[in-house]
């Protein structure tokens, strides 16, 4: 079946399969290396994209469901200013040791500060119960996230953030 949707700001139209799943899609069809298949089964986070600014497993999203969607995924992430900020705090934080599971963090932070600018430190780990990293520890994850939402309400207090 023939989808049309927006891909980090640029409008993709192509033939997919039934059977394709959007994770499979970003990675293999269109270069988004940063959505990695983990689990396959959404449990790990490490393929969240965000549709229509909620975040969604792709791994257990079919690709022709996303037909009219506005798809980000980590690569268009500095497209946003959110987007942005949250780079920049994550990494001042050091937050990844790997990275395998830092764009769906960033996905799942991305999507929370977006529904929830004032998030506290309860909401932030509420946001992020379905990202798992076998690495870091999640402290400094939360640290960078803790920065994130300080910048962004600081930003958003001047005015420069809409």
């Amino acid at each position: 079946m023939n989808i049309t949707f927006i891909l980090n700001g640029e409008s993709v139209s192509l033939y997919c399969p039934p059977d394709l799943s959007l994770a499979t899609l970003l990675r293999d069809h269109l270069g988004m290396m940063g959505t990695k298949i983990a689990c396959g089964l959404g449990r790990c986070g490490a393929c969240l994209a965000l549709i229509d600014g909620k975040a969604v497993n792709s791994c257990l999203t079919m690709a022709w469901r996303v037909d009219g969607a506005d798809i980000v995924t980590v690569e268009g992430l500095d497209a946003l200013p959110e987007g942005r900020i949250l780079r920049e705090a994550l990494i001042a934080e050091n937050a990844f040791q790997c990275g395998y599971c830092a764009p769906g963090f960033s996905i799942a932070l991305l999507a929370l500060f977006k529904e929830n600018p004032v998030a506290d430190e309860a909401a932030i780990r509420a946001g992020l119960k379905g990202n798992l990293c076998r690495c870091t520890g999640y402290h400094s994850i939360l640290r960078g996230a803790l920065s994130a939402a300080a910048m962004l309400r600081a930003e958003r207090a001047t005015g420069d953030l809409a």
